[in-house]
């Protein structure tokens, strides 16, 4: 049986050192399922015909912005009416991106918003929120206010109202074994202040299930548009927002996850975590 890679992917993971920007690189998509590797931009066409392109991170690897950056542009590049859905932004802040993507917010504001949103660096982003700026391409909030997260994972789900749910349906902490030994190693690394297992891992499917309501959200209304998701690898992978969105919706999703060593190649992940590994061109694997 198959193990996630370990709670390196934790939605709360602070772990991960920065990697250097690799400006100017061309990219490889190694398709899982038929073993076949093209360039990105000879796959542009098929990333096309899905309305979700999940693209994961570790979320202080410049690296993955970088690849996360390729990706939008070649669809922005190839015709594709782009949207960019954030984890990093609580949908409550959804008018100061709004703001930004108009021009009509100073970047110094903007950064504050940005750091009340998120805990990382804004460097590491930077070139992502510039690009959606400068090309007039629509950013969308995603996640939860962080209240909400940290009551679940003290009190559990039901400790929620009916307003603070939202259009959540009830959650429960069942999820098939792999998904669980992900889960139970990221509370490993933060099982301190008496944190109950089972409200910790309510507290990650909360997460999962408000990133998929709202990106279809905005795709039910804007349905011209594909959304490129920018999270986690723990969220990105096919148990975490995937198995979410599907539970909801037949609209079409691919799982791109960045190539890391030591953590994710075509050695330790399947079809059963994602669609396609992204890499640089220059790579020397011998598939």
């Amino acid at each position: 049986m198959k193990t996630y890679v370990v709670s390196v992917f934790s939605l709360f993971s602070l772990m991960c050192c920065f990697v250097a920007a690799s400006d100017g690189l061309a990219y490889q998509l190694l398709d899982l399922a038929a073993g076949e590797k093209k360039t990105l931009e000879e796959s542009v066409e098929k990333l096309k015909t899905n309305k979700l392109v999940l693209v994961g991170e570790l979320h202080t690897n410049e690296k993955h912005h970088q690849m996360q950056l390729a990706v939008i542009r070649a669809l922005h590049d190839g015709g594709a009416g782009v949207a960019i859905g954030l984890e990093m932004f609580r949908q409550d802040s959804q008018e100061d991106l709004d703001r930004w993507v108009a021009k009509d917010m100073a970047h110094d504001e903007f950064h504050r918003r940005y750091y009340d949103n998120w805990n990382y660096p804004w460097p590491a982003y930077s070139e992502i929120f510039e690009f959606a700026r400068e090309n007039n391409i629509p950013m969308v909030g995603l996640n939860v206010a962080r209240q909400i997260t940290r009551q679940v994972a003290r009190k559990g789900f039901d400790s929620l109202t009916e307003e603070q749910r939202g259009k959540l349906r009830d959650v429960y902490c069942i999820v098939d074994d792999a998904y669980m030994a992900f889960i139970r190693s990221a509370f490993g690394d933060h099982a301190h202040g008496n944190l109950n297992f089972v409200h910790f891992c309510e507290a990650q499917l909360v997460w999962d299930n408000v990133m998929a309501i709202h990106a279809l959200d905005y795709l039910n209304e804007n349905p011209d548009r594909v959304m490129v998701i920018l999270t986690g690898i723990g969220h990105a992978l096919k148990p975490g927002i995937p198995a979410q969105i599907k539970r909801r919706s037949d609209l079409p999703h691919i799982i791109i996850l960045p190539e890391t060593p030591g953590y994710i190649s075509p050695e330790n992940i399947t079809v059963e975590d994602a669609d396609f590994l992204l890499f640089n061109q220059d790579h020397n694997r011998k598939l």
